[in-house]
């Protein structure tokens, strides 16, 4: 019985041209008299509202069971990691950040916070991205970061609607954009919601980057997920996700 699920997580690579062929297929097919959306939406991708919209039944049920339980389990650790964060930096417990998830639509995402309060932002035009050594991480956001516990908080976006147990990462909304007009492909990762772990996540590519090489691959390891997503592959990927925090092999930074 696991060999099937095995097949299923080391998709190849090469797929992913058929992936898009077959996801731009079905956003051509769903924009045929398709009307705009009321939404909140960045102002750059107007193609959001063709996407196909995709999720296998059980999925809203399956993230509702597990969320709950794990809300309980972030109850239980929140005052600790409360404690942490004040007494490591002057600063709130929670970070909120507006990220774009599904079909576009842009949200409020939930996090501990792991750097300093008004810690200084890039000024050359970037995104604001967190990279390697970022000295405006302290310490004890460093192994909250390290444990993936930093992203606890966003149990409630997954119980309000907004985010999945699993799917591709949200991304701040001017990183999304900037992404956005790199790669022609990027938001067809929007057709399913972002999620607190996902399948380039357990395959190595998470964190913060300027790397085109990288992120290329994190994206095509993201719709492989927006194609191939089942009960069994999101089961898998929360077990190998679970499997990486406590052997501390989260990539984190």
């Amino acid at each position: 019985m696991l060999c099937p699920k095995k097949k299923r997580m080391d998709l190849s690579i090469n797929e992913v041209q058929t992936v898009r062929e077959k996801l731009q297929q079905e956003s051509n097919h769903s924009s045929n008299g398709k009307s705009s959306s009321n939404h909140s939406r960045p102002p750059f991708p107007s193609i959001y509202s063709n996407l196909n919209v995709r999720q296998y039944r059980g999925k809203r049920a399956i993230d509702l069971t597990i969320g709950t339980v794990a809300l309980i389990f972030c109850l239980v650790l929140f005052p600790f990691i409360a404690i942490g964060i004040k007494l490591s930096s002057k600063g709130p417990v929670f970070f909120k950040q507006k990220r774009t998830g599904q079909n576009g639509v842009v949200f409020m995402c939930y996090k501990f916070r792991t750097m300093k309060a008004n810690a200084a932002k890039p000024s050359n035009g970037m995104p604001d991205i967190t990279l390697e050594e970022d000295d405006r991480i302290f310490n004890f956001g460093k192994l909250l970061r390290l444990l993936n516990l930093d992203e606890l908080p966003q149990i409630i976006n997954v119980l309000k609607g907004d985010m999945s147990l699993v799917g591709p990462r949200p991304y701040p909304v001017k990183e999304c954009s900037y992404w956005n007009s790199t790669f022609d492909d990027f938001f067809y990762r929007y057709a399913v919601k972002p999620g607190i772990t996902g399948f380039s996540q357990v395959k190595g590519y998470r964190g913060g980057t300027y790397s085109v090489e990288h992120m290329r691959k994190r994206t095509d390891y993201d719709l492989i997920y927006v194609q191939k997503n089942t009960l069994s592959m999101d089961l898998l990927i929360i077990l190998k996700t679970v499997t990486k925090m406590i052997n501390l092999d989260t990539n984190a930074h």
